[in-house]
């Protein structure tokens, strides 16, 4: 319960993503620059928070020992997370991109395959290959539905292929990129770095992409603006790292149990809740229709069943050690 609780936080800080995104879209920004600043901007913070907690220096050694695992899957979790979320913020409406996003609920658990544990037989150690949790897969998909009923008070005039081109497949992409670059950053670090540490790791090493995206935004769209850039700083404080490190921590906590770590992916659906406040009470956005509340109620139950079935205690069968990597 404690974290699916924080899981529940972070995504009220993710929400400001959304809503800062949109924002600077209808103020002309770059997604470019909106993409790359925030990392830009999380760097210092991150980097201080790791300084003044004593431990850098093993961190940036870890980072020049293994280079190759460290760029591949925080350009996976960062760099093709976060590029196709504003492209699509740039390119769609806020309501499609915000709906779209939350199919990371469902996303979290098709990636599960790609992990395999060791287990203890007769035989001795043997990998096997990870499952997709039924019953987890079922609840996350009550909550896509309910997400679904939200976005039908916007849906009235259809989805034409164009929109389908930029403002939905790009995030679908995203949401593939984010829980599979970070747990696979999990399973590397296992339990030798904090979150704060494994945050800003991931954050360096995917610097590189970010200087490419922003050379391209510099050559295509010019310098940005002092607005986006504040947004994007506050963006950068916001999702990038409160609610970044507050989610990386939730799933540190149940990172053995695929199942309490579905329940804390599919507290990200709680997002459009906030994001739909925020757009109300910021952006001056219609009162939700009576779809939106249905809606809203079906993400509330599946989060209830969520945290219902992840916190029963069942029988262990085998010993089951630490999860090997693909």
């Amino acid at each position: 319960m404690k974290a699916i609780l924080i899981g529940i936080v972070s995504s009220l800080f993710f929400a400001v993503t959304f809503i800062l995104n949109r924002s600077m879209e209808l103020s002309g920004g770059s997604w470019l620059w909106s993409s790359s600043l925030r990392y830009f901007s999380m760097l210092p913070f991150l980097i201080g928070i790791v300084l003044l907690r004593g431990n850098l220096k093993e961190l940036l050694l870890e980072l020049k020992t293994n280079p190759v695992k460290w760029v591949l899957w925080s350009t996976i979790g960062f760099g093709l997370f976060y590029a196709p979320l504003t492209f699509a913020a740039a390119s769609g409406p806020g309501w499609l991109v915000a709906g779209t996003w939350q199919f990371v609920i469902i996303a979290g658990l098709l990636v599960v395959p790609f992990f395999y544990k060791a287990i203890e037989t007769t035989d001795g150690l043997q990998k096997v290959r990870e499952k997709i949790p039924v019953k987890g897969l079922i609840f996350s998909s009550f909550i896509f539905i309910g997400i679904l009923l939200i976005q039908l008070q916007e849906a009235d005039g259809g989805i034409g292929m164009e929109m389908l081109l930029v403002g939905i497949l790009p995030v679908v992409v995203a949401a593939f990129a984010y829980p599979l670059g970070n747990r696979k950053m999990m399973e590397h670090c296992k339990n030798e770095f904090d979150t704060f540490q494994r945050v800003l790791g991931m954050t360096l090493a995917s610097t590189p992409f970010w200087i490419i995206i922003a050379c391209i935004g510099g050559a295509t769209a010019g310098l940005p603006s002092a607005g986006q850039i504040l947004q994007s700083s506050i963006v950068g404080i916001s999702s990038g790292v409160i609610a970044t490190v507050l989610f990386f921590f939730a799933t540190e906590m149940v990172k053995h149990d695929q199942n309490k770590l579905a329940a804390v992916e599919a507290t990200q659906a709680t997002q459009i809740i906030f994001v739909m406040v925020g757009e109300v009470l910021i952006l001056s956005a219609p009162l939700p229709t009576t779809y939106s509340f249905f809606g809203l109620l079906m993400i509330a139950g599946g989060m209830v069943l969520h945290s219902m079935f992840s916190n029963r205690k069942t029988p262990i069968k085998v010993n089951e050690l630490e999860t090997k990597s693909l």
